[in-house]
């Protein structure tokens, strides 16, 4: 392996410690409540998405695009819907937000989640027929979305939930708003996928 992929790599699986490093010291804002902890927090989340912009655009621009990066890539932005959305949930609760944020961010977890599991699975069905199992641009697009609005959502939690401030009302429509807006793109990624992949399941079907 080249210097060069070693850098892409490394700029990929740098993701996981980033992402686990804003869930520590979000928890440690939530029970401390030293500001000092949520901006080191959004620090860590702003890297994390870095990382998923420059490795995929290194790769290519060095030519040193693999199959390890292709499965890793994703694995990471799975690491991070996983634990983030469904600790924006958690630190929604814990905020004395609505009920209804609160809900909308479960369901936002959910349906991520889910969408996730069953493209890995769509994309192990197409590996065995060699199908590119490349990201496709519906789903890079939700990936580019989902950094900055996990960061926005959380930017919310952490100066406006629970305040009872006027001005935090525009905040919590503004969240709600996207997040039924990247719900809306999640459920036509999960379409485009199930049609993209549809021949492989059906030759499965066909071989079993």
């Amino acid at each position: 392996m080249s210097g060069k992929a070693k850098i892409v790599n490394l700029l990929t699986f740098l993701r996981l410690p980033l992402i686990f490093a804003w869930l520590v010291l979000a928890v440690l804002h939530d029970f401390s409540g030293r500001l000092s902890f949520a901006l080191l927090g959004l620090s860590a989340m702003f890297f994390a998405g870095l990382t998923d912009a420059f490795d995929g655009y290194y790769a290519r621009k060095w030519n040193v695009v693999s199959n390890l990066g292709k499965m890793a890539d994703p694995l990471m932005d799975k690491v991070f819907y996983a634990v983030t959305l469904p600790a924006l949930a958690w630190l929604s609760v814990r905020r004395g937000d609505p009920a209804l944020h609160s809900l909308s961010i479960l369901v936002f977890a959910i349906l991520y989640i889910v969408r996730d599991l069953w493209v890995t699975f769509l994309r192990s069905v197409g590996a065995m027929y060699g199908a590119n199992v490349a990201a496709m641009w519906i789903g890079k697009v939700r990936t580019a979305l989902t950094f900055p609005i996990a960061g926005f959502v959380y930017c919310y939690l952490v100066f406006a939930a629970g305040t009872g401030a006027a001005w935090a009302a525009p905040w919590l429509w503004a969240c709600l708003f996207v997040e039924a807006a990247m719900t809306v793109l999640n459920i036509a990624s999960f379409v485009s996928y199930t049609l993209a992949y549809l021949p492989y399941l059906k030759k499965n079907i066909n071989v079993s």
